[in-house]
């Protein structure tokens, strides 16, 4: 299998982002958002899903968060098609369920080339420290419109909102390792029916 790594920039009035993914790294992250809390999250994206992932993002943030969350996702999407290629060799399907003290996520993905998202989380509050929580859907539905991924996401219990949002990005690094590993039965093809995905 050759180098899955891709490096993606995108520029528009509203932000300034640029990200770069090694699928077979070693979990090191580099994160610089403007947001310390987003930050944070990536970084478990990164080292549960052993990926290097670097992310640099300038955004309107005098405004709010929004355009530059949404385009990480969405960078991050691109970045992470790219790598993929045209998916031969890989397993497709990833799932996790991630415990942290009383929260409990699950996180299913199908790299279908369909992208869908059903995203099942009640956060216990509006914001955790400075960043609103709505966001993260934002970035989820960003992701999935451009890595083209079916993509659930099910917060099953949690009194603490940091701890499920951990949950959820700990469970999303890890379905998404698996669904991207390399399955040695498939040597090289397309698993799907139709032939392509």
């Amino acid at each position: 299998m050759s180098e899955r790594i891709a490096e993606v920039s995108r520029d528009t009035l509203e932000t300034q982002i640029r990200v770069r993914i090694n699928l077979d790294g070693q979990g090191k992250g580099q994160f610089d958002t403007g947001l310390p809390f987003l930050d944070h999250m990536l970084d478990q994206v990164a080292r549960h899903g052993v990926v290097d992932l670097e992310i640099v993002a300038r955004g309107d943030l005098h405004i709010d968060a929004h355009h530059t969350v949404e385009d990480i996702g969405i960078t991050l999407g691109q970045a992470m098609a790219r790598a993929l290629g045209d998916k031969k060799g890989i397993r497709r399907y990833g799932h996790a369920y991630v415990p942290l003290d009383e929260a409990l996520s699950r996180v299913v993905v199908d790299f279908s080339g369909r992208p869908g998202l059903e995203y099942h989380v009640d956060y216990p509050r509006a914001r955790i420290g400075d960043f609103d929580v709505d966001l993260f859907g934002e970035f989820f539905q960003g992701f999935v419109n451009h890595a083209a991924v079916t993509l659930h996401i099910d917060n099953l219990r949690g009194r603490n909102a940091h701890h499920v949002a951990e949950t959820i990005f700990k469970a999303f690094g890890r379905a998404l390792r698996m669904a991207a590993e390399p399955d040695p039965r498939m040597q090289g093809t397309t698993p799907s029916t139709k032939g392509s995905l």
